[in-house]
C-alpha cells in the first residue's frame, strides 16, 4: 500500500456524523473529483473504499448514486468508477454544498471544516515520501478544479494554523506542502494517526542517514586535506634530502623527515604513533621542517 492510500485509509475511519459534516464532505468531493452532469453530478474514484465512502455519504443525504461507468486501468491495475446522482436529491445537494463551501472558511463549526478537509484529500489528495536513490522529497497536495475551491481549502487549513501554497497546474489548482514537519501537522490535525506514525519513522530514518552522510563527507574532506598536506610535506622533505640538508638536521627533525618520506600515506596521528610522540609534538616538527625547506634555495 502506498503512502497516499495509507492516509486515505486513516481518513475513511472518520465518517461524518452530522448533516452539516456530511454536506461539507460532499462539497469537498464535488470540488476535487466531481463534475456537473445534466441535472445532477458525477463523481469519479479510483479507490474502492473512497467509492464506498461516497455512496454512503450520498445515501445519507438522500441520494441514490448509480454506477455509470467502470473502466480498468491496466497500468495502475485499478478500476475507475464513475457515479451519477440526479433528480431532486442531487439538486438539493448541489444547492447545499454551494452555500456551504462559500462560508466554511468563516464558519466556527470545526467538525464540518475537518470533514471538508478530509474528504478533499480523499477526492483529490496525494502524498509522497522520499525514497532511496530517488530525487523526490516530501510532498503532500490536493488538486481542485477551480482556484476558488483551492483557496477555500487553504483558508480552512489556516484555521488550524496549517499553511500551504497554491499553484495552477494545467486546468486545475493545487494546494501543497513540502516539508515533513508541515505534512506531520496536516496528518495530525486530520486524524491520520497510522500514516503519521509511518511518516515519523521515515523522517527519523532519513535524518539518521543524512547525518551519517554528513559525517562521511566530512571525513572524506578531511582525508583529502590530509593527503594534500602529506604530498606537500613529501615534496619539501625530498628537496632537503636531495640538497644534503637532511643529514644536517637535529636528530628529532631528521627522524621525522625520514619517517614521513617512508610513510607518505599515513595520517599525522598514525605517524605520531609510529614515532612515539604526541600529535602536537609531531605537528611542531613538521611545521619546522616545512619552514626550513622554504628557506632552502
Amino acid at each position: 500500500m502506498n503512502f497516499t492510500n495509507e492516509i486515505k485509509r486513516d481518513l475513511l475511519a472518520h465518517i461524518p456524523v452530522t448533516h452539516t459534516g456530511a454536506v461539507a464532505a460532499m462539497a469537498a468531493l464535488l470540488s476535487t473529483c466531481g463534475t456537473l452532469a445534466g441535472e445532477g453530478f458525477e463523481v469519479v474514484s479510483e479507490n474502492e473504499r473512497v467509492a464506498e465512502y461516497f455512496q454512503r455519504l450520498a445515501e445519507s443525504l438522500g441520494a441514490q448514486p448509480e454506477i455509470r461507468e467502470a473502466v480498468r486501468d491496466p497500468k495502475r491495475k485499478r478500476d475507475k468508477l464513475t457515479f451519477y446522482c440526479g433528480g431532486e436529491s442531487a439538486r438539493r445537494i448541489l444547492s447545499e454544498t454551494a452555500d456551504l463551501r462559500s462560508r466554511l472558511a468563516e464558519d466556527e463549526d470545526e467538525d464540518a471544516a475537518l470533514c471538508y478537509l478530509r474528504a478533499a484529500f480523499l477526492g483529490g489528495g496525494s502524498c509522497t515520501l522520499p525514497r532511496d536513490g530517488a530525487s523526490t522529497g516530501y510532498h503532500l497536495e490536493c488538486v481542485f478544479f477551480t482556484r476558488l475551491r483551492c483557496e477555500e481549502f487553504c483558508a480552512l487549513l489556516s484555521q488550524f494554523e496549517l499553511f500551504c501554497k497554491l499553484v495552477p497546474r494545467g486546468d486545475t489548482f493545487v494546494a501543497y506542502v513540502k516539508s515533513s514537519e508541515a505534512i506531520s501537522d496536516v496528518l495530525s490535525v486530520l486524524g491520520a494517526d497510522g500514516a503519521l506514525k509511518k511518516l515519523t519513522a521515515v523522517s527519523a530514518a532519513r535524518a539518521r542517514t543524512n547525518n551519517e552522510n554528513r559525517i562521511q563527507n566530512c571525513m572524506a574532506g578531511n582525508a583529502d586535506k590530509a593527503a594534500i598536506a602529506s604530498a606537500a610535506q613529501t615534496v619539501a622533505l625530498k628537496k632537503l634530502a636531495e640538497n644534503g640538508s637532511l643529514q644536517q638536521l637535529p636528530a628529532p627533525l631528521r627522524e621525522t623527515a625520514i619517517a614521513r618520506l617512508e610513510h607518505p600515506t599515513l595520517s599525522l596521528a598514525e605517524l605520531a604513533r609510529t614515532l612515539g610522540v604526541s600529535k602536537g609534538g609531531l605537528n611542531h616538527r613538521i611545521r619546522r621542517l616545512m619552514q626550513i625547506s622554504g628557506e632552502q634555495p
